[in-house]
């Protein structure tokens, strides 16, 4: 078997709607899942046991066996029913607890890589049902396509929205870490209405913004800073924070707001990208 790469796009939330609390204190929720072209990237090479290592921007990563990737590869090989094996490193490039769906996004190139290594021939369908057992947001990630999710974002619809393919981006993260419990803990309650997907994004919201401004209020400015920023046509956080995107009307525009955001505020982490 040879050695091969699989892509981990990060993850962004174009909208969250969350609607109710249930008593297993899990939320029902609708959002818009899409992937961009930045992100984590796996790979693998032939041996006889698992192992992991990881490089990269955000490499101090814990590696111990909770980690998202190793759950990945044992989840699919005891679903194999064959050892689990091969020597994996992940380039961590997606901040930590960012609203970027960073660990999901590595369980699912995980399942992909390792179906491949494997060569089990498996359907992306199958892959995602092992990963809703790793969290609601890996089979989104699976499938890393755009898409409507409901319940707890695990149920999932495909999504065609043609105006936004390849649509620039650019990512902005205070490198201010927001635990998702605690935001989540701090919606509301408020049902403020269901996410209509053909909608314009502009019509829609991401109902943990506020939550996660009340720990974090470095968000709000961050949210004012792209907001100011020529040719920005959409500025919102992702997921449960501290991430904040906006999609702009061009990479020229794009790429401006990103060098006057690194002079401006050189502490920030940013990365321009574009919607896949």
């Amino acid at each position: 078997m040879a050695a091969l790469t699989e892509p981990a796009p990060a993850k962004l939330n174009l909208a969250l709607h969350v609607r109710a609390r249930n008593a297993d204190g899990y939320h029902d929720l609708e959002s818009i899942f899409a992937f961009v072209d930045f992100g984590d990237t796996l790979h693998v090479a032939p041996a006889d046991t698992l192992s992991l290592a990881i490089d990269g921007d955000f490499a101090d990563a814990i590696i111990d066996d909770d980690n998202l990737v190793l759950r990945a590869a044992r989840a699919l090989a005891t679903a194999a029913g064959r050892p689990a094996a091969g020597a994996l490193r992940l380039k961590k490039r997606i901040p930590v607890a960012a609203g970027l769906g960073g660990g999901s996004a590595d369980a699912a190139a995980a399942l992909r890589l390792l179906a491949r290594h494997w060569q089990l021939d498996w359907s992306l369908a199958r892959l995602a049902e092992i990963g809703a057992g790793l969290g609601a947001d890996v089979p989104a990630c699976v499938h890393g396509r755009l898409q409507f999710g409901t319940g707890r974002g695990d149920r999932l619809t495909p999504l065609s929205r043609p105006d936004l393919a390849g649509t620039p981006v650019l990512l902005v993260n205070p490198r201010t870490a927001v635990p998702t419990g605690p935001v989540f803990a701090g919606w509301d309650g408020v049902d403020r209405g269901g996410l209509d997907p053909a909608a314009p994004l502009a019509a829609l919201r991401n109902d943990l913004a506020a939550p996660a401004i009340a720990l974090a209020s470095v968000i709000a400015t961050v949210i004012d800073a792209l907001g100011r920023q020529p040719g920005a046509t959409l500025v919102r956080m992702s997921g449960s924070g501290a991430t904040v995107f906006a999609l702009f009307e061009s990479a020229a525009a794009r790429d401006s707001a990103a060098h006057a955001l690194s002079v401006q505020c050189p502490a920030w982490w940013c990365a321009a990208t574009r919607l896949r």
